[in-house]
Order: C-alpha cells, then structure tokens, then sequence
C-alpha cells in the first residue's frame, strides 16, 4: 500500500477541524497512515511517492465533488460536480480570481491549451465555456440542446495565427472555428453512433471514442483514419467504465477501456503506384494489446513504460476496505506485444475510496516533470517519480542503512535533503540500539571522517556504554586529533580492565596524544597495588609499558634500568637510538648476560664511545664475557686490543681451545715466553710447537713433534716450512730406527732433500714396509723434475726466436722524415731545398745531421744516450739509415 504525505499545510493546521465531517476526515487519514506506515515498511521499494493535495482544494472538496482535471505546469484545473472551474497552484491553493462558475451541472472535461492561457469545459447542461486566464479576447459560452461529454481545445488555440479551434462531443462531433469574416463556424466530423464521452487533440490528430469504439481524425488531411472496435465485454457499461485516452506523443495513443489497454501508432502509409486516393496517407498500427485483470481507471506514459490507475475488484481483501469497492492501484506496467508485466502495483489511500467506482477515478499526468495526479471525488492525491532522496528515505525506513549510507556517498551531489554525516550517525544509532558495537566502531571512521567534534560525542556515547576498548582501534590519531582527556580516559580504561591492551595502545599511539606524566603517575600507582616481591606477567608488562612511557618521556636512564631488570629485547634498540653508551658502562655485565652477542657486537662497533680499557675491567670477573669481547675485538682489528694479546692467550686456552692456534699465529703482541709457559702447563704439543719454532728453538719442536705427537707428516711439514738443513738432518737421524718414518720421508722429501742421503743412511737388512713403492714414487719424481725442466727450456728457446725474429721486423721497418722536421741537434729543418745533406736517423726515432754527428760517436743517439748513461745502462738507439 502506498503511502500518502499531506502536500502543502503542517499536519498541525490541517487536522483543525471546521465542521464535523471535517473532523471526522482527518482521524480517518490518522488511522490509514499508521496502516500505510506498517505495511509499506515490508516488500519492494515503491516505484512513485505520494502527497495528497490539501489547502484551499481540501476545503473546496469538503463542500463539493471533483468530476474532471486538467493540468498544465503553471495551474491545476479541477471541475466540479456542482459546475465550478477552479484554477489552483500545485500546492492547492486558489489563484485569486480564477474560479469561474460558468455551468449548472456537472462539468464533464477540461481542456487547456498548449500555453495554458485559455481553459474550455463543457457539462451535461449543454454549456461549452471557453476562458482566458490572462485576457478575454477569446471567451465564449456555446450553448448546446444536449448535453456535452467532451470538449477539446486546438494546442495552438492562444497561438495569433490561430483559427480558433475546438472540438466538442455530444451526439456529435463538432469542429468550432473562426472563419475569415469572425464568424463561428461548426463542422461536424462524426455523428450516429450514439453519444461521444472522450476527446484527446495532439498536434496533427484527434481522438475520441463512443460506446462503439475509438476513431483517430486527421486535422491536416481533414478526414478520419482508423476506427478501433470496442472488443471488452459488452456488459461493462460504458458509463461506468470510461475510455481513457492519452496521447504519449504526437504519434502514439494509448487507450484504456474497462479491462483493455492498447498502445496505437500512426504511422504514414507507403504510396504504391495504382492505390486508390480514397486510402488515407496514414494509418495506425496497434503494437500492443493487453488483457487485463483491473479495470483502468486512467494511463499515462512513463518513459517505456505506462502508469496505469486501476480499479480492482478481485484478490485479497485489505482489513481496512471491508464492505464496498476496493482501494484503487497505481500500477507501472511494462507493455508487451499481447502481454505485460507488472513491475510495481500500490494501493492508494483514497479518501472514501468505498464509495466509488470506476468511472469517479482519473489519472492526469505532466510529461514533463514526471507528475501523475490522481483524482477522486473527495480527494486529489499526486504520485512522483522517486528520486535519489526518496529512496535513501526508504532505504532508512527498511533498516538497510549501509546501503543508504553507500548511495549517499555516491550521489552527494546531487542529494537535497540528506548529508553522508547525517545518514551515517542514524546508521551508527542503529547499530548501536542492535548492540552491534565493533560494526558501529568500525563505521565511525568512514561516517564521522575528519569532524573531531562528532568523534568526541561518539567516544562519550561508548565510554558511557562500558565499550571504550571497541573503539580505541578507531579513534583519530593522525591529522585529526581529539581532546588529550579522551585519550587518557581510553587509556585509563585499559589501565583497570587489559594490563596488555594498555600495553598495545601505549606502542601504537604518538606519545603527544596524551599528558605522558598523567599516565606514568597512574601507571605507578597501578603498579603499587601489587607486592614488590611478585612479579607476575601483567606485573612485568606494566613495568615494561613503563619503561616506554620513560623512553618517550625523555627519561632513558629509568627506562634502560627497567628494560635491563626485565630483560628487555629492546634495550640495544634503545641504547642505539639515544646514544646511552655513557650511561651503560656500569652496565656492561648485565648486558653481556642479557644477550652476549648483541652486547659484544654493540660494544666494538662503539669502541670509541666505550673505551676497551673500561670494558676489559668491568669483566674482570666474567672470564667468558672477557674471552667473547676481547676474540671479537681480535677479529675486527688485531692491533687494537693488543695490550690484552697476553691475557688472551690464557682466555683462548680456558674457553676456546680450537682456536688458540690460530690467534698464536696472528698476534705479534704476546710475550713468547709467557705464552709457551702458559701452553707448556696445559701440555698444548701444537701451540708449543709453534712458539718455539717462532722462538728459533727448532729442535725442540721437531722433537715434540716427532716424540710426543710421533707425526711423521708433520714433522715434515714442519721441516720444509723451516727449510733448515741441520733440521733435515736431526729428522733423518731420528728417523733411522723407525722404518714407518723412513717410508714417510723417502715419500715427500724428494723436492726438499736428495733422497741418496736418506738412502746410504739406512741400515742394511732393516725391513721397511712399502720400500718398493717410495723408490718407485722417487724415480718418477725425479723424471718429472727433468721433464718439467726440459720443457721449460724448449718453452724459452721458442720464446727467444720468436722475440728475435720480431725484433728484426721491427728494425727492418722504414722511418719516415719529413720536410717539417728539425735536426735533435742544431734544430736547422731537417730537410733544404738548396742542398741534400746526408741525414742520420735513429731507432728511436730521433733525426740528426751528418755534420752534427762527426764530432760525435755515431753508434748510437746522443739523446738517448745521455738519458740512460750511467751504471748499469744500456744504450738504445742506433742508427738506422743515412741519406
């Protein structure tokens, strides 16, 4: 059921009654409003709006009937059952001097003009009135002997050049006109077929029907076109139930008759050669012709679609039509060839709808503004084409405000009457009358955007609701900011009921949000509620969320000694980015605790904050911090601590054994002596070996290693490593009597020692496993050697010719001399064309005169020469040829 808004006056002024019946009227439209209301909040949303005319209309109504309607955009004009034309505003107001009482009876049509300067009306006293609205030129009263159904006016009736043209329907149809003289002239245009009841005038046609059907006249070729047979049941009076017709365009009609609605085109006949001249250049074609299931009332065009007033006689009874007719439906009806499809139907609140038929409804429409005016006798109701605001209202009305909230974003441009904040806070109302408050927190960004005042009074509303922690993800900390007390207030929330959203909010938002000594005075007081001796996980996190608020604060020595009291992973972190390498130097142990490598790594990369001296003494009593730091130290830079190299001997040989070695090699800053003793008390063979090789003593280490390791490999290496003779020799000596170290030795010394002095020392008849093979492996070393070197000799001798052979090319090759050129000793041109001295020139390139070289040696460049004269030079140069 469509829902009818009162147009023009307040709900207030119109429900005063005047009489009684007037009372009665307005609870009446209470009660079916509050229906209205409850049935139109289910279903599809409606395809039109409704408002009913009241004003001045409503009073005229009250004391009298309405019989017809015509409508044009400046006016309303409404006929009436007593013989009244009113001409009123859109609003329903009476425009001062425009009602004309010009018949006794019921005023059956009204027609205006295109302009809307003159209005014709006829009644069923015979009288047909033609009025001006703006001058009287024109106005006539006609007086019929019958009486007159229909009238229609010529659109271009106000036109100058116009013939004065109007067309009236009684028994038959009449053509009234101006003729040349002034005169009235009447032509009739049909008669015979009983009375005509309805006249439609567009540009070129007229329309009309009678109980026998509906005939189309052309006025431009003066002759009538088409005849439409009446073919509804013939049963359906036709007083009753009335031909509607509309003309959609210049060339379409659309007729409605009891339970038939037809769309009819004229079209213009194609002329063959042959065809009668009686046949009409236009005829019409009907492209639709629908059967049904309401009796129409009225039809107006709706861009492809048709607006049809039905009256309904069949289907479900409403609790509120009771006995009598049915309310009335405006249906939008999408037209087929022989078919339709209903895409809206909306029953009306009529004003005593139960007391009328068929034939008391109209339906007037103006095209251009989309406006369709339902007209009743009691009651004039118009439906508008809903627009976006209409349907964001109904979109509210069904609680599907995300929805509504979406079209108001999309089309604010456009939009009268709603604002995207406005349809937002009724969303965020809602959602929170339903108890959905992470929907309503989440929306608040989207709706409340950058507007700090709103988003205070919603973060009141949820304080007051207990739900501060739904919506702290989403309160504005960026550009927008809100009052320091409602983040405290959040803040304080979290202190009391979540120690780890408290924890959460105080990393994520910038500490300027809020009074950071009003938070760390709660949070100690917080923290005092609980023993000093029990340190349970929300305990710890608490101090750790106090430690930050000391960080942000700019107190970073309380914040480093709770970070290091808990243990904290971002004390290095924190220490990196305030530059507290001062304030940790009492504190290097604990560091090294909390995490050694980070510790070792942080305090070499900043040895120059925190001096090496300071650290070595602050873990003095951490032989293991001492060994990691210093190793490190080691590794970065060997010469920077290495004032420490003799205490690290001892840490390498306590804690890292493996790569004691190694450090032995690399460092040139410990005592020898110091670190033999130390390497002698924990009987460290290799360490020892290398000390004393490095201390020159390597005898003794050749014979640790062959006593105490009893390593032929490495005594060998150690031996060639030296490359001593005396050393070879203490080898092969010890060597004698073990024939496993012979076999070693006669196996790898063959490049360092010749293997016969190894060999003539070996006694006879000792048994030495693998003897055969290591003289085998001997030999073909030593054919190896004189390969290799017979190979690098050919190498060299090829390489010499080919040198020589370049060299001579490079000698053979011509010098050229050029006339520009100056002799390198007296500087005179080279070349004269008086006299051809015999010129001298040099490899190097450098060009002389004969005569200038005849105190000289000419075996070689005097220039080059005395460049590289000297001990040792060689002389380059030498003459290449004379002329």
């Amino acid at each position: 059921m469509a829902e009818v808004k009162e147009h023009g006056e307040s709900h207030e002024e119109m429900d005063k009654p005047e009489d009684e019946d007037v009372e009665d009227t307005s609870e009446e439209e209470e009660d079916e409003d509050e229906e209205e209301d409850s049935e139109s909040s289910e279903g599809e949303e409606p395809k039109l709006k409704y408002e009913r005319i009241r004003n001045t209309l409503e009073r005229i109504l009250n004391k009298d009937a309405a019989s017809c309607m015509a409508v044009h955009t400046k006016f309303l004009a409404i006929g009436t059952h007593w013989g009244a034309v009113h001409v009123i505003d859109h609003q329903g107001n009476t425009i001062e001097g425009k009602e004309f009482n010009k018949h006794t009876t019921t005023v059956n049509q009204i027609s205006l003009d295109r302009n809307g300067d003159y209005i014709a009306s006829c009644s069923d006293d015979g009288r047909v009135a033609i009025t001006g609205l703006y001058e009287n030129e024109h106005d006539q009263v006609q007086n019929f002997d019958c009486p007159v159904k229909a009238v229609a006016l010529e659109p271009r009736f106000s036109r100058p050049n116009s013939s004065r043209q109007f067309v009236t329907g009684s028994q038959v149809l009449q053509m009234h006109e101006k003729s040349f003289f002034g005169r009235n002239k009447s032509t009739i245009l049909h008669q015979g077929e009983g009375p005509i009841r309805s006249i439609k005038w567009t540009s070129a046609f007229i329309a009309w029907s009678n109980d026998l059907g509906v005939k189309i006249y052309d006025v431009i070729a003066k002759r009538r076109i088409t005849f439409i047979k009446r073919d509804h049941d013939e049963n359906l009076r036709t007083e009753l139930y009335r031909c509607n017709l509309c003309w959609k365009d210049k060339s379409t009609l659309l007729v409605g008759w009891a339970d038939r609605i037809k769309v009819c085109v004229v079209k213009e006949r194609d002329r063959r050669p042959g065809d009668s001249k009686d046949i009409p250049n236009r005829f019409v074609e009907i492209v639709s012709m629908l059967k049904t299931d309401f009796y129409v009332c009225g039809l107006a065009p709706l861009g492809e679609d048709l607006i049809v007033l039905a009256y309904v006689t069949e289907g479900p009874i409403q609790e509120d039509e009771g006995e009598g007719s049915r309310r009335p439906q405006l249906k939008v009806i999408t037209p087929d060839t022989d078919d339709y499809v209903c895409v809206s139907s909306e029953a009306l609140s009529i004003r005593g709808f139960q007391e009328y038929r068929a034939s008391d409804y109209h339906l007037e429409y103006l095209a251009e503004d989309g406006v369709f005016y339902i007209v009743s006798p009691k009651d004039v109701v118009v439906a508008r084409q809903r627009d976006k605001d209409d349907h964001i209202d109904w979109l509210i009305e069904s609680e599907k405000y995300e929805e509504a909230l979406a079209e108001t974003k999309a089309n604010e441009k456009v939009l009268q009457r709603h604002k995207v904040q406005e349809v937002g806070r009724a969303y965020l109302n809602h959602l929170i009358e339903e108890e959905q408050f992470e929907r309503a927190a989440c929306m608040c960004e989207p709706i409340l955007g950058k507007n700090a005042k709103l988003w205070e009074v919603e973060v009141y509303r949820f304080a007051k609701l207990g739900k501060l922690n739904v919506i702290s993800p989403h309160v504005p900390r960026g550009d927008t900011r809100l009052g320091k007390a409602l983040y405290e207030m959040i803040l304080n929330d979290y202190l009391q009921k979540d120690i780890e959203g408290f924890h959460q909010l105080i990393k994520e938002w910038p500490a300027d949000l809020y009074d950071l000594m009003t938070i760390v005075n709660a949070v100690q007081e917080r923290l005092q509620r609980w023993p000093q001796d029990q340190i349970d996980p929300d305990n710890r996190r608490l101090m750790q969320t106090l430690g930050d608020l000391y960080s942000y604060d700019g107190r970073y020595d309380k914040a480093l000694a709770i970070y290091l009291k808990l243990g904290h992973k971002d004390i290095f972190q924190l220490i990196y980015r305030h530059d507290l390498f001062t304030s940790i130097q009492d504190k290097i142990a604990l560091l090294m605790e909390f995490d050694n490598d980070q510790a070792v790594k942080m305090l070499i990369e900043n040895s120059d904050k925190i001096p090496v001296k300071k650290v070595v003494h602050q873990l003095q009593g951490h032989q293991k911090f001492q060994h990691n730091y210093l190793d490190a130290l080691f590794q970065k830079n060997p010469h920077l601590g290495q004032e420490y190299h003799a205490l690290q001997v001892k840490l390498y040989a306590e804690h890292d054994r493996k790569n004691l070695l190694m450090f032995l090699k690399n460092s040139n800053y410990y005592p020898l002596q110091v670190a033999l003793d130390e390497c002698e008390q924990r009987h460290l063979i290799p360490e020892m070996v290398f000390l004393l090789g490095r201390m020159g003593n390597t005898k003794q280490a050749l014979r640790l290693i062959m006593e105490d390791l009893d390593d032929v490999d490495k005594a060998i290496d150690f031996a060639k490593e030296h490359d001593d003779t005396e050393l070879w020799d203490d080898l092969i000596a010890y060597s004698m009597d073990k024939p496993m170290f012979i076999r070693g030795l006669l196996n790898n010394i063959g490049t360092h020692v010749d293997p016969i002095r190894l060999i003539n020392r070996i006694k006879e008849r000792m048994e030495i496993p693998g003897l055969r093979d290591s003289l085998v492996k001997i030999l073909q070393d030593y054919n190896l050697q004189i390969s290799l070197r017979e190979g690098c000799k050919k190498i060299l001798v090829s390489d010499c010719f080919s040198l020589m052979e370049r060299l001579n090319r490079i000698q053979k090759k011509g010098i050229r001399v050029e006339e520009r050129q100056h002799c390198d000793s007296c500087h005179e041109p080279i070349l004269s064309r008086e006299f051809q001295p015999t010129v001298i020139v040099f490899h190097c390139h450098h060009v002389f005169h004969e005569e200038c070289l005849i105190a000289v040696n000419m075996e070689h460049c005097m220039i080059c020469h005395s460049k590289t004269k000297g001990p040792g030079g060689t002389f380059t140069g030498s003459p290449a040829f004379g002329r």
